[in-house]
């Protein structure tokens, strides 16, 4: 169909060119053969090479990209470049989406931090870090690395249309495409960007070419069937869902009027939520999740949280009504409704593993609320999980477990007081001075900072209850300066019951 097309148009008029003067006739200039000086004397007495460093050219510079500079961090930048890529990449997949929220906040730090890559990098460390980004739904961060990096490029290109794709860029993501052919992507893609850009002609003889030639899904064909002729909506049969569904047919089967819910795909796919076109109630749940892994502000949740009144009863709906009476007793300053919902609330946030979010929005207004002895010992326990944990003093009369956690924010745990298992290896872990596991030291001496880093958090995250790994975690982390996140995960491994 296309050769016929070309064929057709070549018989009726003279092809133009693209550049006006290639059209005008005219000599083209010559220039006249040089002639060689016979005898010549030599006017070098040796040749000298040069060492030359060989880098490619798409993977040197945004493999060192980052959001947070090292005046923001506190890491050095040659944090990765003393390790191999592989191995920071397998460290990366180890790293589960929900660990402890200082955990969680190490972790955020490591991949957005500008640092020097590792010599071998060649493309995949900041693949591994993007991939990494996602898992914990931060669709956003991970789309500005990409674009800082340059994303027109073949080996980034692909990232950054999906990371588009979820956060609603993909007009952006497009235009590129249509500026840089050169990036062939899939063929979906490309039929895709052709009719987003305007060019439906186009974009139908790509999709009958792509089609005849079976480089097409048969979902991708039925969708983007229908998304080139919307009016086939209405007689087209029905597809059921797919249970892994690229971000691309994931907006597919938005424009075919049959959005796919997204509480049972991975997190990055929630941030489609948040754009309002989806109703509150799912606005919600895609919040509380994203909440969860640190990729939304406690803040945005508090705002949906007391947007509207519950629209019915259970689920989502009893946290949101449980919040609001919380919000308005501490706008009212009722103590006693503040004490009665305080707990509920709290129950709650719990089963949803909102704990820290929790006690970040609430903690600071509760301390200016006079509660009875048990909501005063809630109230020292959310203190305990904010920054601001070093503030945090038990009441007259405290337990033993609210005085040694009260030790730990000091960062001199008793060990007194420790009870058994993980009190004593939290104990244990902060002895004087700090060592780090033998093996992590040695990762240390070799000068794998980010290495060794990441190691004790995936230690910590993944413990599981298992004391050793406690203690060399946290002790390493104090080790190399983080005493904060030290602290923070020791009281959230208590409070929060995650090794259990």
């Amino acid at each position: 169909m296309l050769a016929a097309l070309l064929a057709s148009q070549a018989g009726a008029e003279e092809p133009l060119s693209a550049i006006d003067w290639l059209n005008t006739p005219g000599a083209v200039p010559i220039a006249a053969p040089r002639t060689p000086v016979l005898n010549e004397p030599p006017t070098a007495q040796g040749v000298t090479v040069p060492e030359v460093t060989v880098m490619p050219l798409d993977s040197a510079g945004h493999e060192a990209v980052g959001l947070l500079p090292s005046s923001v961090t506190g890491l050095p930048g040659s944090l990765w470049s003393a390790s191999a890529a592989s191995d920071l990449s397998a460290l990366w997949r180890r790293a589960s989406a929900e660990p402890l929220p200082a955990i969680q906040a190490l972790y955020y730090s490591l991949l957005l931090a500008e640092a020097e890559p590792p010599r071998d990098a060649g493309g995949a460390f900041l693949g591994a870090r993007v991939a990494a980004l996602m898992r914990l739904g931060a669709v956003e961060p991970a789309l500005a690395l990409v674009e800082r990096a340059g994303p027109g490029t073949p080996q980034l290109f692909g990232a950054y249309f999906d990371l588009a794709l979820l956060s609603g860029e993909e007009v952006a993501a497009c235009q590129l495409l249509r500026d840089a052919p050169a990036l062939r992507p899939g063929y979906a893609t490309q039929i895709y960007c052709t009719a987003l850009n305007g060019d439906w002609q186009t974009a139908m003889l790509l999709f009958d070419t792509a089609n005849a030639l079976g480089m097409l899904t048969r979902t991708e064909t039925q969708l983007l069937a229908q998304f080139l002729d919307p009016e086939m909506v209405e007689t087209a049969i029905g597809l059921a869902p797919v249970s892994h569904p690229s971000p691309l047919l994931f907006r597919l089967y938005e424009a075919a009027g049959t959005p796919l819910p997204t509480r049972n795909l991975p997190l990055a796919f929630a941030i489609a939520d948040l754009r309002g076109d989806s109703g509150w109630k799912a606005e919600l749940e895609a919040a509380e999740r994203l909440v969860r892994t640190g990729a939304l502000s406690e803040n945005r949740l508090l705002g949906l949280y007391t947007d509207q009144r519950p629209a019915a009863s259970g689920g989502v709906w009893e946290r949101v009504a449980a919040v609001q009476a919380l919000d308005r007793a501490l706008e009212t300053r009722d103590n006693e409704a503040v004490a009665k919902a305080l707990p509920a609330a709290w129950r709650l946030m719990q089963q949803q593993r909102l704990e820290v979010a929790f006690a970040t929005l609430f903690s600071e207004r509760l301390s200016q609320i006079e509660l009875p002895p048990r909501g005063a010992a809630l109230a020292f326990r959310m203190k305990l999980l904010t920054p601001e944990y070093e503030a945090a003093t038990p009441g007259a009369g405290a337990s033993r477990d609210e005085r040694f956690l009260a030790s730990i924010a000091r960062g001199a745990p008793d060990a007194a007081l420790a009870g058994a298992g993980v009190e004593q290896a939290i104990a244990r872990a902060f002895a004087t001075p700090p060592r780090p596991a033998p093996d992590l030291a040695r990762l240390i001496d070799a000068g794998k900072l980010g290495e060794a880093i990441l190691s004790a958090a995936n230690r910590a995250d993944q413990a599981d209850g298992d004391l050793r790994d406690i203690a060399e975690s946290l002790a390493t982390l104090r080790a190399l300066g983080l005493e904060d996140t030290a602290r923070r995960a020791a009281l959230q491994m208590l409070i929060l019951e995650r090794s259990e």
